[in-house]
């Protein structure tokens, strides 16, 4: 068996995030409390646009365009108030490149 395949996965994500000790729980954590966040705004957003309960196409299109960078700001929230703002803000800078196609 080689070296890399007995890493566990904290290890390989310390390595591939650079960081150290602890600080991948605080990340883990983040993305944690930030999904948590996301889903408990959804129903309370749905509920007031949509009366009955009849989600559109349409709507669930313009929901998942427009809560792309509503996680993203609370990402970097919950980055600030762990600590852990100048990796959250590196990471969405990756990602915002990433996605339109520039190299890092």
């Amino acid at each position: 068996m080689t070296n890399q395949s007995k890493k566990s996965l904290l290890d390989k994500l310390r390595e591939r995030w650079g960081v150290k000790g602890s600080q991948v729980f605080i990340i883990l954590l983040v993305f944690a409390c930030t999904g948590f966040t996301v889903m408990f705004l959804k129903r309370p957003i749905v509920g007031f646009f949509v009366e009955d309960g009849q989600k559109s196409l349409l709507f669930s299109i313009i929901y998942y365009i427009l809560i792309l960078p509503v996680y993203n700001i609370i990402l970097l929230i919950y980055g600030f108030i762990f600590g852990q703002f100048t990796f959250f803000w590196n990471f969405e800078k990756r990602m915002i490149n990433r996605m339109f196609g520039r190299k890092v």
